[in-house]
């Protein structure tokens, strides 16, 4: 008998409960006079079948929408380079021989044509006064046979005229080889510049092509870096070049590209750039390394948030909504920095991009917009 009731009770609870969620079948509503004008507007919305119900089989998917917006792309190459001074030589020995005397210091700054070192020239000087010796004897002759012909003497032919001429010009010429022999002795400054370190010192003996000192023109400093092949666009006389260096952190020196490579390296794949800056501070020195880079704008492009971008089997694409509708536009994609992607693609400038919610979309869905913004920047 328990039983019984226990399952009459069950009946009734789940009779209760259908009849609460799904209303009276429609069999027995027939039966049952209801008065259905109060409860038509709380039944409809329970089952769903008006706009804005819990079927949503028609509604608007939420998306956020925004105007298609172009800019520039900055494209940096970011790459290291060496310093090396723009005029640097190595003063050599043209002549061996011992050192007289030293008339340079580490680090001071020689014009071109100063003194530097020179050799023990006793040798020189006294071949130097045999030729001048030589050239003033054939001198007296030939001024002599010249006197005499002009005299109308007939002892001096022409022959005796020319031969000692002849002589007066080997003489002079001996004479201008001495004088280069005593030059050699002295071993000035090619160029302008501050000078090395050097060891040379009085009484030494040098050898002919012993490195005596370097000299470098740092007023201006070059500095020599690789490019990179996708990078080789950037390459251009003239074009600006911000340095960096860790001596001096924080501090930009601008410079120009003054010379490049016109053959990339087999191995590499690079290209070799030269830029000059100007160092009349002298705040850079020769062989420092530096931190090269080099910006470059493009064209303006179309730029989206990446969340924008989706991809199918066709490659990347947007939506784009059209009158409510959503469509997808195929897109190739250029450049990427942080959120924002730079593309090309036909789609108008201004068109409603959706840039999130895109995951949900399917061609000619409905779209809202749950707000609008611009274009990240």
């Amino acid at each position: 008998m328990n039983k019984l009731l226990v399952v009459i009770a069950s009946v009734a609870v789940l009779s209760g409960a259908y009849v609460y969620s799904f209303g009276l079948p429609p069999a027995i509503a027939a039966l049952v006079p209801l008065d259905t004008s109060s409860d038509a507007s709380a039944a409809s919305p329970a089952r769903g079948g008006g706009p804005g119900g819990g079927g949503g089989r028609n509604s608007a998917t939420t998306v956020v929408l925004a105007p298609l917006e172009q800019q520039s792309y900055a494209l940096v190459l970011r790459t290291i380079g060496t310093a090396t001074a723009l005029h640097s030589v190595d003063v050599l020995a043209s002549e061996s021989g011992t050192v007289a005397e030293v008339m340079m210091a580490a680090n001071a700054s020689v014009e071109a044509g100063d003194v530097l070192v020179r050799l023990d020239d006793r040798s020189q000087q006294l071949a130097l006064e045999i030729a001048e010796a030589e050239r003033d004897q054939a001198q007296t002759t030939v001024n002599r046979y010249e006197a005499l012909k002009a005299s109308g003497n007939l002892t001096v032919t022409n022959v005796s005229l020319t031969e000692a001429e002849i002589a007066l010009r080997l003489a002079e010429a001996n004479v201008g080889l001495a004088k280069i022999a005593l030059e050699d002795r002295v071993i000035r400054a090619p160029i302008a510049g501050q000078l090395g370190l050097s060891d040379i010192q009085v009484g030494d003996f040098i050898s002919t092509n012993a490195t005596i000192v370097s000299i470098d023109d740092s007023s201006t400093i070059m500095a020599e870096f690789e490019v990179p092949e996708r990078s080789i666009g950037l390459l251009e006389i003239g074009k600006p070049v911000m340095i960096g260096t860790p001596t001096y952190t924080g501090r930009v020196f601008e410079g120009a590209v003054t010379g490049f490579d016109t053959q990339l390296d087999a191995v590499t794949r690079s290209a070799t750039g030269r830029a000059e800056i100007d160092n009349t501070q002298g705040l850079l020195l020769s062989g420092m390394t530096f931190n090269v880079r080099m910006v470059d704008e493009t064209a303006p492009l179309p730029v989206v948030p990446s969340t924008a971008i989706t991809w199918d089997r066709t490659g990347a694409g947007i939506w784009i909504s059209q009158e409510g509708r959503a469509a997808r536009h195929p897109v190739t994609i250029r450049y990427r920095e942080g959120d924002q992607v730079w593309i090309e693609t036909d789609v108008p400038l201004g068109s409603d991009v959706v840039v999130e919610g895109a995951s949900k979309l399917r061609a000619g869905a409905a779209v809202a917009a749950a707000s609008t913004t611009g274009a990240k920047s």
